[in-house]
């Protein structure tokens, strides 16, 4: 692509320069590259514009107040915002139904289960998180939930060009203020629930709200908004977004309402819109998120019954309440637990199916190197609903939360 194409009342004397690639970070830089010149947390990608340019940019994103010698100065007051929805344009093409799901807790297992189920129901699934970027053939690490924008829309872009349909991401608070999605065209929003996390980065609970609400207020009017009603906040996220409204809720009135008739260590079985099906998934947090798919899939056009039949199918995501039994009867579970709310949701499954006569012992890593506020929480959680606790110095392989059921 010329530069020219990508970058109205671009210089003409760079205006035919190739343009071969983005890049936030200076030292990724090579000629005809457009270089992303932010704030970041640790450095301000201004003080490195005059080394991109000399290792070869093109172009330039930054604020209107930056020094841009040699190159086009893409000067915007939100140079982040800019830069994504020019990168957005240099990845093209992207899957044909990209979904997102937000939130505070859910996010992983949500999007995972519907690749699996997608992917079921013979599309050419992917899902982009905290698990990396898996396919039915393959899993690769990106490093973080939400990878950075150059990152994400290039692997959304090489998802494409593989044959991927159908692509659903974890948009992550820290993603969307980044503005790592932009330039998306997404048909599908769910919201999962919100609570106290990432204060350490967004500093109020407010400002943590607000980025995943700015999420549904950017959807586009051919879209579709679905909503946690039964949260306190699912029906904030709803406000001004253009997109169409649903909702689903296991207590409230919904769009797509749900109930659960059984949880039992063999699964759930759930009441959703007057039928029933089982699931190998356990516990209220994993109906929720089957509420979530099934409204999300029947509104992209699968047929309901076939949603159910494919939902009895779905298998536990890595980390997500997996447990074993040894030969002795332990119980053992893990689960990626990462709030006081995710871990409260996990022991409270726990009580409210054991038979009482079991020992409660859980392990909670609690590094605090991020958020230290919600250390204590998640240990007076632990200490209340738990026999014995065992609190680490650091997360367990990745896994925050491990219990142990001890006859």
């Amino acid at each position: 692509m010329k530069l020219g194409q990508l970058v109205s009342g671009a210089d003409p004397a760079l205006a035919d320069r190739i343009v071969t690639g983005f890049a936030i970070d200076h030292r990724k830089i090579a000629p005809g590259t457009v270089f992303g010149a932010f704030e970041g947390a640790a450095f301000n990608g201004e003080d490195f514009i005059g080394a991109a340019i000399a290792a070869g940019a093109v172009a330039v994103v930054a604020r209107p107040e930056a020094m841009v010698q040699g190159a086009v100065h893409v000067a915007d007051a939100n140079p982040r915002k800019a830069f994504a929805e020019l990168a957005a344009k240099f990845f093209r093409p992207f899957p044909e139904n990209v979904a997102a799901v937000t939130g505070t807790n859910g996010k992983t297992s949500t999007a995972e289960l519907t690749r699996q189920l997608w992917r079921m129901s013979g599309h050419n699934a992917a899902s982009i998180g905290t698990l990396g970027i898996t396919t039915a053939s393959d899993q690769a690490s990106t490093g973080l939930t939400t990878p950075d924008v150059v990152t994400f829309l290039a692997n959304m872009s090489g998802l494409a060009r593989e044959g991927i349909s159908h692509a659903i991401f974890e948009a992550s608070s820290h993603g969307l203020s980044q503005y790592r999605n932009e330039g998306l065209r997404v048909r599908a929003g769910a919201f999962t629930n919100l609570s106290r996390d990432h204060l350490d980065y967004h500093k109020t609970f407010a400002e943590y709200r607000d980025v995943k609400k700015r999420f549904f207020d950017e959807l586009s009017k051919d879209a579709f908004a679905l909503t946690n009603a039964d949260d306190k906040n699912g029906m904030v996220m709803l406000q001004n977004t253009n997109a169409k409204q649903y909702t689903y809720a296991l207590k409230t009135v919904a769009d797509f309402k749900g109930k659960i008739l059984e949880n039992q260590f063999s699964g759930l079985v759930l009441s959703i819109d007057s039928q029933e099906l089982y699931t190998k998934l356990i516990g209220e947090f994993n109906a929720y998120n089957l509420l979530a798919i099934y409204g999300a899939a029947t509104l992209l056009g699968l047929e309901k019954m076939e949603v159910m039949r494919l939902i009895s199918m779905l298998k536990n995501v890595d980390g997500r309440f997996q447990y074993t039994i040894s030969p002795k009867g332990v119980i053992a579970i893990v689960d990626y637990a990462h709030t006081p709310d995710a871990l409260k949701n996990v022991l409270e499954t726990i009580n409210s199916i054991r038979t009482n006569n079991e020992k409660v012992i859980t392990v909670v890593g609690c590094g605090g190197d991020r958020d230290k506020t919600k250390r204590p929480k998640m240990a007076s959680i632990a200490t209340q609903l738990s026999n014995q606790v065992i609190l680490t110095s650091d997360n367990i392989q990745g896994i925050y939360a491990a219990v142990f059921l001890e006859m």
